[in-house]
């Protein structure tokens, strides 16, 4: 359908050499963006490019790093021409204890998860106003809207990426760029191995909350990317979408 064709556009994917971020990248590419893959490990997104076509370029990035952001985003634009859809996928996350975290450690979550997620959502609002308008999706977490033990910054940098949404779509709404969120829920990555070793019992409670009975994969993310990149969504803005086979509606 025309209202999903990306055609044209060039899309930036954050943490898009693995997991949810290859997902989404993969969706992208498949509807016709060019994908500006930006990562740290170049290695790993030389495979991950391999999936997403001749088109697809690799750009390193550090997102914690305020002028890595704005660097990678200046060399897109340039290198490709223009800058229509931002997907901001990179995250990480430190497990444990609130009282046993250094201040390190603290920033260290915060500043991938959210500060990067500002900063490149700032550096690439001019390049979305020059082509007209542009589409940044977020991504958020199960526990934007839960806590849990043993992730506090973690949550509180994906509670505030929710909020952070909001404020951006409210205040780019006038340059028709509209700014949304994905909240995935228990997904199948390298991240949530390292979660099952680390938490006893977490995949049978996984498994018995979710409605599906499953874990996601990463590629059940192309087709909400798609959506929310393209066309069909102009008059969604500063909405968090759940994407986790029903566990947070269930008891």
């Amino acid at each position: 359908m025309r209202l999903f064709d990306l055609s044209g556009k060039v899309a930036v994917v954050t943490g898009g050499n693995g997991g949810i971020g290859l997902g989404m990248a993969k969706g992208l590419a498949d509807a016709g963006a060019r994908v500006a893959v930006a990562a740290r490990n170049a290695g790993k997104a030389k495979e991950a490019m391999a999936t997403l076509g001749k088109d697809a370029a690799f750009f390193a990035v550090d997102v914690a790093k305020e002028n890595d952001c704005r660097a990678m985003i200046a060399a897109v634009a340039k290198q490709l021409g223009r800058i229509d859809i931002l997907v901001n996928c990179a995250g990480m996350s430190i497990r444990k204890r609130p009282e046993a975290y250094t201040d390190e450690e603290w920033h260290r979550v915060m500043n991938v998860n959210l500060t990067g997620t500002f900063v490149c959502s700032q550096a690439v609002y001019p390049e979305m106003k020059k082509v007209g308008g542009g589409k940044i999706i977020n991504i958020g977490s199960m526990m934007s809207i839960f806590g849990a033990t043993l992730v506090a910054p973690y949550a509180a940098s994906k509670g505030a990426v929710v909020q952070l949404t909001r404020s951006m779509a409210v205040a780019w709404a006038k340059d028709n760029i509209q700014v949304n969120a994905i909240l995935p829920g228990w997904i199948d990555t390298e991240l949530t191995v390292a979660a099952r070793q680390q938490i006893d019992g977490l995949n049978e409670k996984v498994l018995s909350r979710t409605p599906v009975g499953r874990w996601g994969r990463p590629d059940e993310f192309a087709g909400i990317t798609v959506f929310l990149a393209s066309a069909a969504s102009d008059f969604v803005t500063g909405t968090a979408i759940p994407i986790d086979g029903g566990f947070s509606i269930s008891g």
